[in-house]
């Protein structure tokens, strides 16, 4: 074969050999763009709603929504963020009317917005657990509501509340986490509102989820669940706030060796409409509690137990003793068993479940089943 044969024969082979590594390329494509993030005006939209706490509270004057909202690396690859400002105070400063007007405020948002992704809600973390079950409880929509917060303020070394927030969009705009109910996202762990607790007081790995563990976890590529929680919330709770203007006074008293009795008196006297009481065990009282909770009984003020403990079922109706020992009947059989929810959570439900009964065969319900 010829010198210009051969270079002629090389020169139409060139770009046929050339060409096999670009149509490898283009096969492996399609694997890697699903894990990057996607265009800007594809990203589902997420709305912020803060509240205050810890994750604004700056030196010389609180974070608005907007400069949260800016504070946020990259935060365009995940979500289109919003913002509104609902309050910008301490958590324990929330008033329970607030939270009426949240959980109001977040269904009208869903309402009406039918194309908005979900909703990340800032608030303090010393009460963070108990606005999420609020939250959990009475926002009626199988979208994503994402509680968010941080353990260090804006002016401190290690502020982790951007990270935090961005991790909270990420949740609220991953498809997959419908139907999961409130959220509490943390330290790049998702944690269901009905279970969280908050563990330590300072450490930045306060809040988990004790005997059960995270719904999920946000890494740097995605969004991983694995569980659900089985039961009832937000899109199937029976819960409507949109009428309520007042949740019912309902306390909370812990057993201790020797715990006196007139502290369950005093609240039932000062108008409390429940009482949580958080026992030791699964369910024991101390002191003279049983004639407490017999007196605030008898004054139509219905018993909740829980455990103190923080983690484990109070199962059943407990029965009453007097100190003496002997059984001593329930007069109004107002006693509910609290299940596994903490205390605090506890009170939550049974605010909610006295705006629609007052039947304890139908609260008992209501423990079983959220």
């Amino acid at each position: 074969m010829g010198a210009r044969l051969r270079a002629a024969l090389l020169l139409t082979l060139a770009p046929a050999c050339w060409s096999a590594p670009a149509a490898t390329e283009a096969l492996a494509q399609p694997d890697f763009a699903q894990a990057s993030p996607a265009a800007p005006a594809d990203v589902p939209r997420v709305r912020l709603v803060a509240t205050g706490g810890t994750i604004s509270n700056r030196q010389g004057g609180r974070l608005t929504a907007d400069e949260l909202v800016k504070l946020m690396p990259n935060v365009g690859r995940y979500a289109r963020p919003e913002f509104e400002q609902f309050a910008n105070v301490a958590s324990a400063q929330l008033t329970l009317d607030q939270w009426l007007d949240l959980a109001k405020r977040l269904n009208r948002l869903f309402a009406d917005d039918p194309g908005l992704a979900g909703v990340v809600v800032t608030g303090g973390t010393d009460t963070l657990e108990e606005l999420a079950y609020f939250l959990h409880l009475t926002v009626r929509t199988d979208k994503p509501v994402v509680v968010v917060g941080s353990m260090r303020n804006p002016s401190t070394l290690g502020y982790e509340g951007s990270a935090n927030l961005l991790e909270g969009f990420r949740v609220a705009a991953e498809p997959f986490a419908r139907g999961r109910g409130v959220m509490v996202v943390l330290n790049d762990e998702i944690n269901a509102a009905r279970e969280v607790t908050k563990a330590d007081a300072r450490r930045l790995h306060t809040f988990q989820t004790r005997g059960y563990g995270v719904l999920g976890v946000v890494d740097p590529d995605r969004v991983v669940f694995y569980r659900r929680v089985e039961k009832k919330h937000t899109a199937k709770s029976e819960f409507d706030v949109s009428s309520i203007t007042a949740l019912p006074r309902v306390d909370v008293i812990l057993t201790y060796q020797g715990a006196p009795g007139d502290l369950i008196r005093a609240a039932a006297d000062q108008g409390a409409k429940g009482i949580v009481i958080a026992t030791a065990g699964a369910g024991a009282t101390s002191g003279t509690q049983g004639e407490g909770i017999l007196y605030a009984m008898g004054k139509g003020v219905f018993v909740v137990r829980t455990a103190r403990a923080g983690s484990g079922r109070i199962a059943g109706r407990p029965r009453l003793t007097s100190p003496s020992g002997s059984a001593a009947p329930d007069p109004r059989d107002l006693s509910i068993a609290g299940e596994d929810l903490a205390p605090v959570k506890a009170r939550i439900l049974l605010m909610l479940a006295l705006t629609k009964t007052q039947s304890p065969a139908e609260i008992q319900r209501m423990f079983l089943e959220y």
